[in-house]
């Protein structure tokens, strides 16, 4: 069963299509589908200039990105869902509150796998995570927007995006 993983920023042409390129490059060969969408997205436009850049530098593709909007059933469907912020995991969280056990900022479920216990994958990581988020709560949460702010802001963004991407695919397939 493919493991659904949605990542979520505001306009979706920054921090939520860096992730989700670089976990699709992580997660490549394993049974896992990675998209992303805006709480006010840009819908239709690429990825933005310079995130496509930091995207290419680290290993993944921008090509063929299109934003688009979150929807309810984008979020139903997701296995696991990757904010950027608090704010956008609450905005998530507003539109299908149901989500609440699966719905975490990326930050915060970086750390969360780092502390997992060896042996869990897929979605016993994710209902694990779930029932340890105190662990995280030291973790500051929120990866800034870089819009329209100079390459070197989307770089700092596209380093704590690519440190967070790591662990979460290495833990939830055991890749290296």
């Amino acid at each position: 069963m493919t493991l659904q993983i949605l990542v979520v920023c505001e306009g979706n042409i920054c921090r939520s299509p860096m992730a989700e390129r670089l976990l699709v490059a992580a997660l490549a060969g394993h049974d896992v589908e990675v998209r992303s969408a805006g709480t006010r997205a840009v819908v239709g436009h690429a990825m933005s200039e310079h995130s496509a850049t930091e995207v290419t530098a680290r290993g993944g593709d921008p090509a063929g990105f299109a934003a688009r909007q979150l929807t309810e059933p984008l979020v139903a469907e997701a296995d696991l869902v990757l904010a950027a912020t608090r704010d956008l995991r609450t905005a998530v969280l507003e539109l299908t509150p149901r989500a609440m056990r699966r719905s975490f900022t990326i930050l915060e479920f970086a750390e969360l796998t780092r502390q997992a216990p060896d042996g869990l994958t897929g979605q016993e990581l994710i209902a694990w995570a779930a029932d340890r988020r105190p662990l995280a709560a030291d973790v500051d949460q929120d990866v800034p927007d870089p819009i329209g702010r100079p390459p070197e802001v989307y770089h700092q963004v596209a380093d704590l995006v690519d440190g967070a991407v790591r662990p979460i695919a290495a833990a939830l397939v055991k890749v290296d």
